[in-house]
């Protein structure tokens, strides 16, 4: 019988790069290869197909110097490796569909030219509108920008925009540059629509997984390391009702919880809320800050148009930088005055909030409504985003803009979501407008999907020093953040070699009570385009259904049903979900988390009052 489901059952990641450099190794191992004949591995680890991998031997340690040559020579990407007899050098910043000349150069001279021809770029990777920047500018760094959710891919371009780097894994949202050098980011596996994922990567930019941080709640928006190396992640706890108002601390050795800090212990959900929140989503955040001179935590809050500051020891609340209007009375005093109120304004639906080492508050003011009272509320058309720089007085609890990026630009520059900017050293900021929409020319008033044929969206970033423009790009696509980042870290040696990690685990799946429900004689229907997809940890339903069906998967074990509620497609009510779905809206993706399983169980679908097979069961 047909059940009409695919089901997949999906090797784990870190076992296959394992498996792959194992393989490598091996082959290295086996085999006479020196500076003039090295063995070269393109992309070993699976997900970044413009990185390569030199491996080779020296009679005497000697350091080792790797030119990936640029189209002009301004665009070379070199870095030198310590002394060593073995060398098994990750070599970056290839060009896609392009056979690149590679210069590998002995400290005491010798050396070798060779050639790495790489495949043409994927179609999800960024496509550049415009770069104008300069050599003396990046001076070998490129511009990344990151997806959030499944459209995009992670990519960097260099100063002429030509990309040197993308990663053909949909890893998203924070991209982060640890103390050890490697990057810190999102994983590819969505926990629950639109956006929420497993939780993060730690990984190099050869495209090695050394570390999977498995978030019990999931992971969204961002992350951050603190002194020591622990991790602050934003998660859920669906347990509440709620969604995106969590904040954790992570052991970055074990993965487990360390601190827990829960927004609604601290803001009465509803308080000083926009006109974007929801009661699931009333919070929002969407960054997190730790400030070392403080001891605090910065959460910002898009639904309630603030930057909250909590005290790290205890989660007390310490001050809230917002527009006071529609909170609470208790709420008064926490909140600043402004010292001009004639040239100061409050930012709104705010991201990536920052303090700056001389306490200055710096954060990406999206606008979105620009006011807390629905008389007063701006359309986008008419709106601005901008970039914003805060001082504070906590003494005497007053605040002034000292430096501002966008207004100027109208709506050209608007973006009614995601958004950063970077402070990159004195009087040099990166700010990037990831949510640029336009809907037949004009920026509509609600977010609208990617693949509106009616659709225009564009990510704009733009790097300034002293005021004046040094790095103007635009891509297509919304992109959630922007980054200025090196391929190489000064830090960085020889490839580190070994297994990768996974560490913490997923929280239980929350179950759901089954309606009354008749078993069909009938395959489930072929329109649902059903797949299933198992790993070690959890089940995957990616499915289609009509929107507003009651859709559960349920999983049978000895005639004892257990039920989990799936998003049956339809547009998400959620205002910032728009971008993050898929070309087909009613598409949905349902993770199953299999902690707290046991045994084997008969996967199968109820859809309304219907009960189908799927053919398929999962080992727990």
């Amino acid at each position: 019988m047909s059940y009409n489901v695919r089901y997949i059952l999906e090797e784990d990641f870190i076992a296959g790069q394992s498996a792959a450099e194992r393989l490598m190794l091996k082959e290295f191992e086996e085999g006479d290869y020196t500076i003039g004949s090295p063995l070269v591995k393109l992309n070993p680890y699976i997900i970044c197909p413009c990185a390569a991998v030199i491996l080779f031997r020296t009679k005497e340690e000697t350091a080792v110097t790797v030119t990936v040559r640029g189209k002009v020579r301004e665009a070379d990407i070199s870095h030198t490796f310590p002394k060593a007899k073995t060398h098994i050098l990750p070599v970056l910043g290839l060009y896609p569909g392009y056979d690149n000349t590679v210069d590998i150069e002995l400290y005491q001279g010798g050396g070798n030219t060779i050639k790495i021809k790489t495949a043409e770029k994927a179609p999800q990777a960024a496509e550049l509108i415009h770069m104008s920047t300069s050599a003396e500018y990046l001076r070998g760094d490129l511009i990344f920008v990151t997806p959030a959710g499944s459209t995009g891919r992670l990519t960097g371009f260099d100063f002429r925009g030509d990309i040197r780097w993308y990663s053909s894994l949909n890893i998203q949202m924070g991209l982060k540059r640890l103390g050890n050098g490697r990057i810190l980011i999102g994983t590819n596996r969505n926990i629950a629509s639109p956006y929420y994922t497993t939780g993060l990567y730690e990984m190099d930019l050869a495209g090695k997984i050394y570390k999977e941080y498995l978030i019990p709640g999931g992971y969204h928006h961002d992350q951050a390391e603190i002194p020591g190396g622990d991790i602050l992640v934003l998660s859920n706890d669906r347990r509440r009702g709620t969604v995106e108002d969590v904040c954790l601390l992570i052991d970055a050795d074990t993965g487990a919880v360390k601190k827990t800090w829960d927004m609604k212990d601290v803001i009465n959900p509803g308080d000083g809320k926009s006109g974007l929140a929801t009661g699931e989503d009333w919070f929002h955040g969407n960054s997190v800050w730790y400030d070392k001179n403080t001891n605090s935590i910065s959460l910002s809050g898009r639904h309630v148009d603030a930057i909250v500051n909590l005290d790290f020891d205890d989660g007390s609340l310490n001050w809230i930088i917002g527009d006071p209007e529609g909170w609470s009375e208790e709420k008064q005093k926490y909140f600043f005055e402004p010292e001009d109120k004639n040239s100061f304004g409050w930012q709104y639906a705010q991201h990536a909030a920052s303090v700056l080492p001389d306490g200055d508050v710096l954060c990406f003011d999206n606008g979105t409504k620009r006011s807390k009272n629905k008389e007063k509320y701006i359309r986008n058309q008419d709106n601005y985003s901008r970039a914003v720089r805060f001082k504070i007085d906590k003494d005497n609890m007053t605040i002034k803009q000292i430096w501002e990026y966008g207004r100027e630009l109208g709506s050209d520059f608007f973006s009614q979501h995601i958004s950063n900017v970077d402070c990159c050293g004195d009087n040099h900021y990166l700010v990037h407008s990831g949510g640029i929409q336009f809907y037949n020319g004009i920026t509509p008033d609600t977010l609208i999907g990617a693949f509106d044929p009616s659709a225009r969206c564009e990510s704009a970033t733009v790097c300034l020093i002293e005021g004046s423009t040094v790095l103007d790009m635009r891509v297509k696509g919304n992109y959630y953040r922007a980054k200025k980042l090196s391929l190489y870290h000064n830090s960085g040696a020889n490839l580190c070699i070994g297994d990768g990690k996974k560490l913490g685990a997923l929280a239980a799946a929350e179950r759901a009570e089954l309606p009354p429900a008749a078993a069909s004689a009938e395959p489930l229907p072929e329109s649902c385009f059903a797949h299933i997809i198992e790993n070690d940890e959890s089940i995957c339903l990616k499915a289609r259904f009509e929107a507003n069906k009651r859709v559960y998967v349920v999983l049978e074990q000895g005639g004892s049903l257990l039920g989990y509620k799936v998003s049956a497609g339809g547009r998400f009510s959620r205002f910032s979900c728009a971008p993050y779905i898929e070309e087909d809206d009613n598409n949905t993706s349902t993770l199953i988390s299999k902690t707290g399983l046991s045994g084997i169980y008969s996967v199968k679908l109820l859809i309304e009052s219907q009960l189908f097979e799927t053919g398929v069961n999962i080992a727990c």
